[in-house]
């Protein structure tokens, strides 16, 4: 069990160490590439995520091959520090993502759009200045509304748009915009059918549309709002993972205690 411990935890840093390399790579990749903005967004955390993780695995494998119990305390006393971490995101990720919390800040809107169904965290930190000119920067890049079909008006209501889609890239169904085609709409002559101000955000400029809606908005949210979910679901199979490892790292910085007691005795290892 004790020479079992110390090579699960050499394979396990074996693999990190390739991981770590991968997010290295391509973080100088996004560097040396044309800068874009979504890259700028993705290139810092991969960085520093690939940095973390090299220094953890050599950290790790030095100390189970070599038998380094002070690398060992180090990368148990890391491990214990993510463990913590970990349950924390994991909390703060399903408080800031429960619905009734943000219902009991806000209950404005017209229709379903309401950013006061969020959490007022998840709003600051989405819905400002400088954030959302990134996202709406993302938007624009990754030609989310160019993939929308429909030169006539019956083909464009004919096709399944996804959620962000439908709050993004077109104005509110209730607003009464007349369809030119997928990305164009003419306002009528009364004005829109509520005086809701989605309605007049829209614009029939490709980079502008309607990135600057609270239905554009609370569509970017509820799908964060999903994807942190998950992320606290997987958060948890980590925990799991991490204790896991963190008792057989123990194990393995007994075993190299009880090598160098057995080594100093000048008896047999086994």
């Amino acid at each position: 069990m004790a020479r079992l411990s110390n090579g699960f935890i050499t394979g396990l840093n074996i693999l990190t160490l390739l991981i770590a390399f991968t997010a290295l790579g391509f973080s100088l990749w996004f560097h040396v590439k044309p800068d874009s903005t979504c890259q700028r967004v993705t290139r810092m955390p991969l960085l520093i995520v690939g940095a973390a993780l090299l220094l953890i695995s050599v950290a790790g494998l030095i100390g189970s091959c070599c038998r380094v119990s002070i690398l060992l305390w180090l990368y148990l006393f890391v491990l214990f520090v993510m463990i913590i971490g970990l349950i924390i995101f994991t909390l703060f990720t399903i408080i800031v993502t429960n619905k009734g919390v943000g219902r009991a800040l806000s209950n404005r809107g017209v229709g379903d759009h309401r950013l006061g169904d969020y959490s007022r965290w998840l709003q600051k930190y989405v819905v400002n200045a400088k954030n959302w000119d990134e996202i709406k920067s993302c938007l624009v890049e990754v030609k989310l509304c160019q993939t929308i079909q429909g030169g006539m008006d019956e083909d464009f209501y004919k096709q399944k748009m996804s959620h962000i889609q439908s709050g993004c890239c077109k104005p509110p169904s209730y607003c009464g915009l007349e369809f030119e085609n997928a990305t164009s709409w003419r306002m009528p002559r009364n004005g829109p059918a509520v005086p809701d101000p989605d309605c007049r955000t829209w614009s029939n400029n490709a980079k502008q549309l309607c990135f600057d809606c609270e239905a554009c908005k609370t569509a970017i949210l509820d799908n964060i709002k999903r994807e942190w979910r998950m992320l606290a679901l997987i958060n948890i199979c980590i925990i799991v993972f991490v204790t896991i490892v963190y008792s057989v790292g123990c194990c393995a910085l007994r075993n190299n205690h009880s090598y160098g007691y057995m080594k100093h005795r000048g008896g047999p290892y086994a």
